[in-house]
């Protein structure tokens, strides 16, 4: 049977039980249509991966754990996305690849060149959207932390809070990421469709992040965001 890991916003104890929240009931019953005595794989953010089985099928699904057991699989770079916010489809690509990739957190940002306004109600609908993508991207990719998807900031307010070796793509860059001394913890800043403004990135210098160049092609922001992140795990990370 298929091996299937689970994000619950619970807390687990061995030999204890628990009840599965609808979403995860729905999936495990209704589309895996997995039965009672059924092992699951759950998580819930704490660096540990918990091993259950189904005891009951009753008006809700209920698990007993079997095991507790640490989870090693996290990157030794505490990488932070700072991301232009993207049209459509792409941004829930990026934020699910970006977790993939072991990014730590990620901020959506509001630019000049940005397409996407998000503003009142929707900017929380949204923001809950991409951390439920980044919740079941966690689960995929094995992870056993949860990567938070930030509220939706301005480059000002980004800005105004020191990011310990921040970084900004800018296709004018002269240092490569092979350049920078390695580092154990970082902040890559990325603009949306049409990349940052000459004012955002001169903002973003005297702010301390320092430019950096991926190569001699000019990538899509979906594609420089994943290429960036690859690139320093390899260099700094795991």
């Amino acid at each position: 049977m298929k091996n299937i890991r689970l994000y619950q916003n619970k807390v687990f104890k061995v030999g204890g039980e628990a009840v599965l929240d609808k979403e995860a009931q729905h999936h495990l019953l209704k589309v895996l249509r997995f039965p009672i005595g059924s092992m699951i794989t759950l998580f819930n953010g704490d660096g540990y991966d918990y091993v259950a089985k189904i005891v009951s099928v009753k008006r809700a699904c209920k698990v007993e754990v079997n095991t507790k057991k640490e989870n090693n699989s996290e990157s030794s770079l505490d990488l932070t996305l700072a991301q232009g916010i993207a049209k459509g489809e792409k941004m829930d690509l990026l934020i699910q690849k970006a977790v993939e990739l072991g990014v730590n957190r990620i901020i959506p940002l509001q630019t000049e060149r940005c397409v996407v306004r998000l503003k009142g109600e929707k900017i929380a609908k949204r923001i809950e959207h991409w951390q439920k993508i980044a919740h079941h991207a966690c689960a995929q990719s094995g992870r056993a932390v949860i990567v938070e998807v930030d509220t939706q900031k301005t480059l000002s307010e980004l800005l105004s809070v020191k990011a310990p070796n921040g970084f900004v793509l800018h296709h004018q860059a002269t240092n490569k990421l092979s350049d920078i001394k390695p580092t154990s913890i970082a902040t890559i800043l990325i603009g949306p469709e049409g990349g940052l403004s000459d004012q955002e990135i001169e903002l973003a210098n005297g702010a301390g992040f320092q430019s950096i160049l991926l190569g001699k092609r000019v990538l899509r922001t979906e594609t420089a965001s994943l290429v960036a992140i690859a690139n320093m795990q390899l260099l700094w990370g795991s």
